[in-house]
Formats: structure tokens, C-alpha cells, sequence
């Protein structure tokens, strides 16, 4: 099959190259999937799991990418709750070879069934960021109706699932980001923009919750902000700063069928709407990966048209 694989971290993404590579079996508990579309998380090359296993034995060449949509073409022994054929989108595995390829062995308990009338484009761009957003607010966050959240990176990826499904919980949204990002944060729900290049952060006054995407300075000015009883939710790594009478949470996204069963009916129903900024093909994954100019919204590789 061909695959996008790496072999150097210290390249990154200008190390990526299109190769031919073995299909994977399918082994116990697992299913084979005929890759339709794939998303790829910019930070995924500075990710230990995308090059050692979990003895920590070297895996390079590698295969990136795990958020993918498609089609079950194999059954590993004793997997049950799919069937060859069905549609299907999910998250892969970390530590294993991922998505930008033709074909991608995952466990089935990380695959839900796709929706016929959602596009595999669609269905690729939704399990990072729907998940994350997802379980960022509501299990570690215990978002409840008429709290505020403050969600960075509100015109990202993740930040326009964590507005959108904060709003629909019943939620008062402050986005933050540059200042080119606050039409598209307000236009995804944010009620209010902080640009924090220009704003001062601290004259939102106090939230409930705090939902982190970029670390450091930033993520100490929120710690600040956090009502009694509040709590801060990162995803980029351990918590630099708690806030003083609150929960401090840091997470790593976790496959879980339920839920995006759940985010993907809200998109069904229009009331989740995706990030989606550049489709490329397979031929032109490298390319898309390293790019001349900032990006806007999440890059999707369609593997087959």
C-alpha cells in the first residue's frame, strides 16, 4: 500500500516522504480499514509514540496520522461490533502506525460506525478535536448549564468543537487568539474575543472553566481567572499553573465510540459545525503538511476520491 512515513524526528514534517509499505494484518480484537479520508495533528512528530513502542523499542519508519474515516475490509479474530463494509471513523492507536495510508489496522472499540449521509472528509476532520473538546468540557471540566468558559485557541481546530459544544451545553464562551481569528471564533459561537496580542486577558474578569490549548504564559494568566470551585483543562502537557481555590487537569484524548456516536449525530443535525481548511490527496500530503503561509482550519488528506 502507500503510506506517508517518517524516519527522522529531527526532519519533522519536511522529513515526510510517500512510500510503499506493507498492508497490516488484522490482528486479535482488531479490524483492517480501507482509509477514505485522514486528519494529521501538527504536533505529532515531536510525539514519543510516533516513533518508539510501548517498550520504547524504536518503530521508525513510522506512519503518522490518526484520526481517519473509511471502510472495514477485515476482521481480526474474535472482534466483534462491526461487519466488512460498514462505513467507520475513529482514532488510532498512538503507538502504532496511523492513518495516511491506504490502509490502517486499529482496535475496534476506537471505531464508530459513520453515518451515510456524512462525508468520510467530514468524519476524518471529528475525532481529535470532537473528542477532545468533548472530554475536555465535560468529563474533566463538568461543564454545567450558565458557567463561563474560556477557551483558547478559539478559532482552531479544537477551539471551534470546544465553543460550539459549550454553547449548546448552555455556556457563556470568551474566545481568545490573534487578531485575524476573531470573526471565525465569534462566527463558531464565542460571545466574546480576547486578542491576545492586544487584550488584556485579566479584564474578562472570573470563570468557571478554563480550557487550555497553548501552555506557558497564557496558561498562568488563566490560573488566575478561575472562580472558587473552578477548573483549568489542558492538553499540552503538565500543569505549569493551578489556580488557587480550583482543579487543574491536564489529559491526553482518549478513543470512545459513545461519544463520538454523540458528535457526530450533533453534526448530522447541524448543530456541530467542522473546521475544515485544506483537502489534499495522498500525492499531495508533503506538501500539505509544509505549507508557505499559515493555515486555517484543519488539513484533511483524502486517501481515495
Amino acid at each position: 500500500m502507500r503510506a506517508i512515513v517518517v524516519t527522522n524526528q529531527a526532519a519533522g514534517t519536511s522529513g515526510m516522504t510517500l512510500a510503499k509499505r506493507p498492508e497490516p494484518p488484522a490482528a486479535i480484537n482488531d479490524v483492517v480499514v480501507e482509509v477514505h479520508a485522514s486528519g494529521y495533528v501538527p504536533t505529532e512528530l515531536a510525539w514519543p509514540s510516533t516513533w518508539t513502542d510501548r517498550a520504547d523499542r524504536d518503530r521508525s519508519p513510522s506512519i503518522p496520522g490518526h484520526e481517519l474515516a473509511g471502510a472495514v475490509t477485515a476482521l481480526g479474530y474474535g472482534t466483534t461490533g462491526l461487519s466488512v463494509g460498514q462505513r467507520v471513523f475513529g482514532l488510532a492507536d498512538w503507538h502504532r502506525d496511523g492513518t495516511l495510508a491506504e490502509f490502517v489496522a486499529i482496535e475496534a472499540r476506537n471505531l464508530a460506525p459513520l453515518p451515510g449521509d456524512v462525508d468520510f472528509t467530514v468524519g476524518a476532520s471529528l475525532p481529535i478535536s470532537g473528542l477532545t473538546a468533548w472530554q475536555g468540557l465535560f468529563q474533566h471540566g463538568r461543564l454545567q448549564a450558565g458557567q463561563s468558559v474560556l477557551a483558547h485557541g478559539a478559532a482552531g481546530a479544537v477551539g471551534t468543537m470546544v465553543t460550539q459544544l459549550a454553547r449548546e451545553a448552555g455556556a457563556y464562551v470568551i474566545g481568545t487568539g490573534r487578531a485575524a481569528d476573531r470573526e471565525k471564533a465569534l462566527d463558531y459561537g464565542a460571545q466574546e474575543f480576547v486578542d491576545l496580542d492586544n487584550d488584556s486577558l485579566e479584564d474578562i474578569g472570573r470563570v468557571d472553566l478554563v480550557f487550555d490549548v497553548i501552555g506557558g504564559d497564557v496558561q498562568k494568566s488563566s490560573a488566575a481567572l478561575i472562580k472558587t470551585g473552578g477548573t483549568l483543562v489542558t492538553i499540552v502537557g503538565p500543569v505549569e499553573a493551578r489556580p488557587a481555590d480550583g482543579l487543574a487537569i491536564d489529559f491526553v484524548v482518549e478513543a470512545d465510540r459513545a461519544q463520538l456516536t454523540e458528535i457526530v449525530q450533533r453534526v448530522r443535525d447541524g448543530r456541530l459545525q467542522t473546521n475544515i481548511g485544506t483537502i489534499a490527496t495522498l500525492d499531495d500530503a508533503v506538501a500539505a503538511f509544509n505549507p508557505t503561509e499559515r493555515l486555517s482550519g484543519k488539513t484533511i488528506i483524502r486517501v481515495r476520491s
